[in-house]
């Protein structure tokens, strides 16, 4: 069973993941294209067999499959950029922290509980509104909250490793810590901020589409998954689909994100409880 719900989160990333990049070519209309008298119609079928609007319009007549392809791109995009982003800047901290101790990790690490202390999504919403509502300060702000785990994980990671023989070795023998850190610490660290990258994707995609939702976000007529609900939601008794759609998306996307973050920690965590066992034979 478990096998089946990773297949099904691939399957569902890989289709999402490319109907995103290639939406201009897989959209039947233009996302900004307007047809008042057709507002909030349901999913239609043509007498020819064809699906004019596979799943309906909203209130301005915009067909609702080409907005969500192009808001795919927009909510996608914030995950992929925000989890790279927020990596990198926590691989330096927890890096530099890790390594050098002292009151150098005291100052940084402090620096992470005061990021990780707030609630992350309201303080994304407090700096979002201080920013001003666009797709750039989305992920400004969504970066800024984001790097705190990162660094913990990679600040411990690095503490376990730099007690190994090899690293010693590579102290001793006058190497730079920046290349005992790129060399031989973070290629033998990185295994948890991969699976832990997997979550912080579902979680930034989860954040840009509050955001919009509250209207910080991404800025009309530009579609993305969480304005299309704030469009909608005044709708939902006369046209639940205009809900239902975006709602669904984004769930399916989160769910497999964790869904494959949970089977890369399994994996990863049998492999590494399988080398112990064979180094204690």
């Amino acid at each position: 069973m478990q096998k089946k719900g990773v297949l099904i989160s691939y399957f569902i990333l890989i289709l999402l993941i490319l109907s995103a990049l290639f939406a201009p070519f897989l959209s039947p209309y233009s996302p900004f294209e307007l047809h008042l008298e057709q507002g909030l119609s349901a999913p239609s079928f043509s007498s020819q067999g064809t699906f004019p609007h596979l799943l309906g319009q909203d209130k301005l007549g915009r067909d609702i499959l080409s907005r969500i392809l192009y808001g795919g791109r927009v909510s996608l995009g914030v995950g992929v950029i925000v989890t790279i982003v927020s990596v990198s800047i926590g691989i330096i901290v927890g890096s530099i922290a890790g390594f050098f101790g002292g009151r150098m990790d005291s100052i940084l690490m402090r620096l992470v509980d005061i990021v990780l202390a707030f609630p992350g999504i309201l303080l994304a919403i407090v700096m979002a509104a201080i920013l001003g509502p666009s797709l750039l300060n989305i992920i400004v702000a969504l970066s800024i909250l984001g790097w705190g785990g990162f660094a913990r994980v990679i600040r411990g990671q690095i503490l376990v490793a730099r007690c190994e023989d090899y690293i010693s070795a590579a102290i001793v023998l006058g190497l730079p810590p920046w290349r005992v850190i790129l060399r031989h610490l973070l290629p033998n660290v990185l295994t948890p901020v991969i699976v832990e990258a997997s979550f912080g994707m579902g979680h930034a995609i989860v954040a840009e589409a509050s955001l919009s939702f509250l209207g910080l976000g991404v800025q009309p007529p530009m579609p993305s998954w969480g304005g299309m609900l704030s469009d909608s939601k005044s709708f939902l008794m006369v046209a639940p689909h205009l809900v239902t759609v975006p709602g669904l998306i984004i769930m399916a996307v989160v769910v497999s994100f964790n869904v494959l973050g949970d089977a890369l920690r399994d994996r990863l965590s049998g492999k590494r409880q399988d080398t112990h066992t064979s180094i204690g034979d």
